[in-house]
């Protein structure tokens, strides 16, 4: 596969991207709202569908179907993410925080991204489609584990704010 720099540069700054602002925060717990649900998966996947969109006009059949691949996996590493974290009730909102199991799925879900390119490039994929749906396919895997986690929040009546209370009081 050949990665030019821009690749890479695109592939470390979405990494950094996903590692804070989902992953940690996952890790150390976070106060929960809708737009907090809603805001970076709609951006991730906005953007993906406007960078993918020229690479995908001329695809072949084998792309869409490893692109189809990639976007099930992750979907199903979203839902298995989003059922491994703690919910509870916190300030008005929901708080989640993830287990080690979470952090486990979100390698797996890291490997996974990695691997499908891996594949594409072995299959004669171009560079340019795998490259240009990482966007897509990572902001539809957060939107997954975030429709999940709204799911499993209604489920269990836990409240839902609008905005997100900028700190957190007590941590538990």
């Amino acid at each position: 596969m050949n990665l030019g720099p821009l690749t890479i540069v695109l592939y470390a700054a979405i990494a950094a991207l996903v590692l804070y602002r989902v992953v940690y925060r996952q890790w150390r717990g976070t106060l929960l709202s809708r737009k907090r649900l809603l805001t970076l998966p709609f951006i991730l996947t906005a953007i993906g569908v406007f960078s993918a969109a020229t690479a995908l006009q001329s695809a072949t059949a084998t792309e869409y179907a490893l692109l189809a691949g990639d976007v099930v996996v992750l979907g199903l590493l979203g839902v298995l993410r989003s059922s491994t974290s703690v919910l509870s009730a916190r300030e008005g909102t929901t708080f989640v925080k993830g287990t080690p199991l979470t952090l486990v799925l979100w390698f797996a879900t890291i490997g996974v991204r990695v691997a499908f390119s891996f594949i594409g490039a072995a299959l004669g994929v171009s560079n340019t489609v795998t490259s240009s749906t990482i966007m897509l396919t990572i902001g539809v895997s957060i939107g997954v584990q975030n429709a999940f986690t709204y799911y499993r929040i209604q489920k269990r009546g836990l409240p839902l704010s609008e905005q997100t209370p900028t700190t957190i009081s007590a941590r538990r």
